[in-house]
């Protein structure tokens, strides 16, 4: 992803309940190097939030609600197979980043659960679908009595593919600046925005790991051509279960159709299955390394501009 320049932030009112976001600003990039990973003990506050909280386009709001219930069991599921792999990993540094890794996908999932609350207290319950993700990442991919090492390092195979596609969300939600002129709740915004920016902040944990264990270029593309196509379909999955239990929609809008996804993302809503296939290519790249997508500048920048983590570290 070629970037010529990056937006930092800077504070701006927001709408809703007195809250603040940050705002994106054009601004050259400064490599900050290495940085220390650490979870941030945020927290949002819901109970003023609109239902469809997105530029109050209902397509938009509940592609956003699937991250909310998606990658929370994904997240946990990333800490215990990350947790398994530590003991087993004998680099300094690289234990290191992923005891920072596990700090921050760890509060990934516990920051947006209050989302599932607010969703239920709204009249739309969400438990179904969440329960299909619970199938998924605990039972499906979850450590059975038999698994062998090569089984360990096939779950961080998937992790680390994942991890692209997250880091790649991460940047652009730091970077499209169309989000600051759209009416959305500035706490929802600040939640992603801060989410976005710690998963580019440690976009290359997850793909070092796996080249501790294997280096194989084959099992990283294999794997990525497994993981694309399944979150796409529960990511669908869930907007159409999303929509057709939404109590505030009616009957006659509630079919999730391809042209509602491509009005959103003309909008500049959510990006587009062309920039996740553009994304995608880079993957499979012999030179591949997750350093050269996004920017760790925009998101410290981020991070240091965001009213969740300002307030966490204070």
């Amino acid at each position: 992803m070629a970037i010529k320049s990056q937006p930092l932030f800077r504070p701006s009112a927001g709408t809703v309940a007195g809250a603040r976001t940050a705002e994106v600003v054009a601004a050259p990039e400064v490599d900050p190097g290495d940085v220390d990973l650490q979870a941030r003990n945020v927290s949002f506050d819901w109970s003023a939030m609109r239902m469809h909280y997105f530029d109050d386009d209902v397509v938009a709001t509940h592609l956003i609600n699937v991250m909310h219930l998606f990658l929370p069991e994904g997240e946990e599921w990333f800490v215990r197979v990350f947790k398994e792999a530590l003991p087993l990993i004998n680099d300094e540094k690289l234990r290191r980043d992923v005891v920072g890794f596990i700090g921050q996908e760890a509060m990934h999932a516990q920051a947006h659960s209050g989302v599932h609350t607010f969703l239920t207290d709204k009249g739309l319950d969400p438990t179904r679908y969440v329960e299909q993700m619970e199938y998924i990442f605990r039972t499906a991919l979850g450590k059975r009595p038999t698994d062998t090492k090569n089984s360990l390092v096939e779950r961080l195979s998937y992790i680390a593919a994942i991890e692209h596609l997250t880091a790649f969300l991460g940047h652009w939600v730091l970077t499209e600046k169309r989000l600051d002129s759209a009416a959305i709740d500035p706490t929802m915004l600040d939640l992603v925005r801060w989410h976005g920016a710690e998963e580019v902040e440690h976009r290359s944990v997850a793909f070092e790991v796996l080249q501790y264990f294997d280096t194989r270029r084959s099992r990283r593309i294999r794997t990525y051509i497994q993981v694309l196509p399944m979150v796409v379909i529960m990511w669908r999955r869930g907007v159409k279960f999303l929509m057709k239990n939404d109590p505030t929609i009616d009957d006659s809008h509630r079919e999730f159709r391809g042209r509602d996804f491509r009005a959103v993302t003309k909008r500049g809503l959510f990006p587009s299955m062309w920039d996740v296939v553009k994304v995608s290519s880079h993957y499979f790249s012999k030179s591949y390394h997750p350093s050269q997508e996004g920017s760790t500048a925009v998101a410290v920048a981020y991070l240091a501009a965001s009213p969740a983590a300002r307030a966490a570290s204070a």
